[in-house]
């Protein structure tokens, strides 16, 4: 791949912000995303037509092709959409959805319960963000739908349950990303006896956002804070307008599938949860094998450390939609019906598809341009030391917002906040760290081109540009709350300052959007 001079430079932002900027405005994602990937290559190519129609094809063959091989994340995570979806409108065709909303409707008695619930589940299936948004939505939606509860809340819920969960637990995909990179910076700085594993634990408090997100999606479902776009969201849904029918179905929606009049909750209940321990049990196998090949003795965070998640959500879900077939056929459906299920269910992912294969597209061509290592060079001037945890921060904010990713932002992010508190004062290190993991899913949650973001669209079925602004403001105002807190725990050098100074700013939050709630 050709490196210019644009690289690592200014204009490397260039592709992010049209894209970015594109979407918002048109609210049409393909066409933004597009004109995003073309700006990125013509850049890379030196504005050369070849160079560029080069590029764009070694990028969006190594989406399926890649150093010789078949690119088995892709294609894996593509495969376990694909299968969601079948599973999702089997379990529709069985009548089990139904059974299950109708039986929730006895129990969950209100819209609050029914929000509630569904961050009940956000928090207790914490493996993996994919999985959390793509299968807690699928459970959820019968039930927010049947309260006219908006898909875009519904999204909104997911999202802000997926990312901030799974970012505080050591036993979740992204904590045994998280600890890896940690246990590697440690070790270059000399702290090799460290334990990181207590590191993590104790990085916990230190992330305001996390906290916080979580925190106020809880008083949003207890309080019906309902602010910006998605006040008007939820009103159309009160009306039976679940999401913006003059868009199209969104992504995941299945429409005019046949329901059966005999389904049972089992049948929603048992393939759900075959597939979370499926998943589980290949996650840990995945990384069973992975200690054993370098002589390691195994443990649990040790297996999550070196999992194959890709994979691991693959044949998980290969096992629930043979539940979910086996349970169908049982119960005696017509099999037109359950291949209409399958064809529709499979279909129903597409629009979710294309936008992540753009959304890796722009992401690789970014990369290439170093956008991320340009945001991070920013943080290199002479900043004052006290305001570092929060110009970190708002940084991996800006990073993870670019570059759709928050995975990249804390390979690229971390580092850098070690060094510096190391040239500075140590004891601060663990703060910066936690301020680089805090402010990369802030970014997360804000970027129309994240991949976690696309798919809380998918998982709640709403449209992705209607997902990214209702949740937006709900974003900045915790990331308000949290650059305020890291700029007290900069200059007193307390995480307990920080967290008071957040926690007294979120009540006073609450306080003013009960008001103008009302």
């Amino acid at each position: 791949m050709m490196i210019t001079s644009y690289a690592d430079s200014a204009l490397s932002l260039l592709p992010p912000v049209v894209a970015i900027l594109l979407a918002v405005l048109t609210r049409r994602v393909l066409l933004s995303l597009g004109l995003g990937i073309i700006t990125g290559v013509f850049l890379l190519g030196d504005f050369s037509v070849s160079a560029a129609a080069s590029n764009l094809l070694i990028t969006v063959t190594g989406l399926v092709w890649d150093d010789g091989a078949l690119n088995s994340w892709n294609l894996q995570i593509l495969g376990f959409l694909v299968i969601l979806g079948m599973i999702t409108a089997l379990i529709t065709v069985s009548g089990s959805a139904r059974a299950f909303a109708d039986w929730a409707h006895q129990r969950i008695r209100n819209k609050r319960d029914a929000k509630l619930m569904t961050i009940f589940l956000g928090v207790v299936v914490f493996i993996d963000d994919y999985f959390n948004s793509i299968v807690v939505g699928s459970i959820a939606r019968p039930i927010t739908d049947r309260y006219h509860i908006s898909r875009a809340k519904l999204a909104y819920l997911l999202d802000s349950t997926a990312a901030p969960i799974c970012v505080i637990s050591p036993v979740s995909s992204w904590g045994a990303y998280i600890i890896a990179l940690i246990g590697g910076i440690l070790t270059a700085h000399g702290f090799a006896d460290t334990g990181h594993l207590s590191v993590f634990l104790q990085m916990i408090p230190m992330n305001f956002y996390a906290i916080f997100a979580l925190l106020l999606l809880v008083c949003v479902a207890l309080f019906g804070l309902d602010i910006g776009p998605m006040r008007k969201h939820e009103q159309n849904a009160q009306k039976g307008e679940l999401f913006d029918e003059s868009k199209g179905l969104p992504p995941g929606a299945t429409a005019d599938l046949p329901e059966a009049e005999t389904g049972k909750i089992i049948g929603l209940f048992l393939p759900i949860l075959v597939l979370v321990a499926a998943t589980f049990y290949f996650m840990v196998a995945s990384g069973a094998d992975a200690l054993s090949a370098n002589d390691l003795p195994f443990s649990i965070l040790g297996a999550f450390e070196n999992t194959e998640v890709s994979s691991s959500l693959f044949f998980g879900s290969l096992v629930g939609l043979a539940v979910t077939l086996v349970l169908t056929v049982k119960q005696k459906i017509a099999l037109p019906m359950v291949f209409t299920g399958i064809k529709l269910g499979a279909k129903s992912m597409l629009p979710a598809i294309y936008i992540l294969l753009f959304a890796w597209t722009i992401s690789t061509v970014i990369g290439n341009l170093e956008t991320g290592k340009y945001m991070a060079s920013l943080a290199t001037g002479n900043i004052p030391f006290a305001m570092l945890p929060a110009v970190l921060f708002l940084l991996a904010g800006l990073t993870a917002f670019a570059t759709g990713t928050s995975w990249g932002t804390f390979g690229i992010m971390l580092p850098i906040a070690a060094d510096m508190a190391m040239g500075s004062d140590s004891t601060m290190m663990l703060p910066m760290l936690a301020a680089v993991l805090s402010g990369a899913v802030f970014g997360d949650h804000c970027s129309p081109i994240s991949d976690t973001t696309i798919l809380s669209s998918t998982g709640a079925s709403c449209h992705h540009i209607d997902h990214v602004m209702t949740q937006l403001p709900y974003a900045l105002i915790v990331a308000v709350i949290s650059i305020i807190g890291y700029g007290v725990l900069g200059f007193t050098a307390s995480v307990a300052m920080g967290l008071v100074t957040c926690s007294v700013l979120f009540v006073l939050s609450v306080i003013g959007l009960k008001l103008i709630t009302k």
